[in-house]
């Protein structure tokens, strides 16, 4: 009976530690993307953004829409992901428009620095 009931405790310790370390996959889809455009974009290579601009913002729009997992802060986290799309959109916008690669790097360091704050502030227990 103490085995069953050690076994149980256990399994239940296990369970509440996976539902804290939630997984969002459209988070991790969404960085993926940005880690081959925005690298690159760093060191003043442009053409993966140019090339990779409408699945980022694809995947950017999927994680917006996603249902925020257990373990992250909704109330946090959706208007800084609305932000986050605006902030591709407008990058988007600027490849179209054949803006200066200036203008496209502060635009898309900008994306970059919203995508950080998504991470650093939608876990719980953070206090902003």
């Amino acid at each position: 009976m103490k085995k069953i009931f050690l076994f149980a405790c256990t399994a239940l310790l296990s369970l509440a530690s996976f539902a804290q370390k939630a997984d969002w996959k459209q988070m991790h889809e969404f960085h993926g993307v940005m880690a081959k455009t925005f690298h690159p974009a760093e060191e003043g290579n442009l053409k993966p953004l140019k090339d990779n601009i409408q699945e980022l913002a694809a995947k950017a729009k999927a994680w917006q829409n996603s249902e925020v997992p257990t373990g992250y802060d909704a109330k946090v986290a959706k208007p800084i992901l609305k932000q986050l799309v605006g902030n591709i959109t407008a990058v988007e916008t600027a490849i179209k428009a054949k803006k200066s690669d200036k203008e496209l790097t502060t635009l898309i360091t900008a994306t970059h620095d919203t995508f950080h704050e998504i991470m650093e502030k939608c876990k719980p227990g953070d206090k902003h």
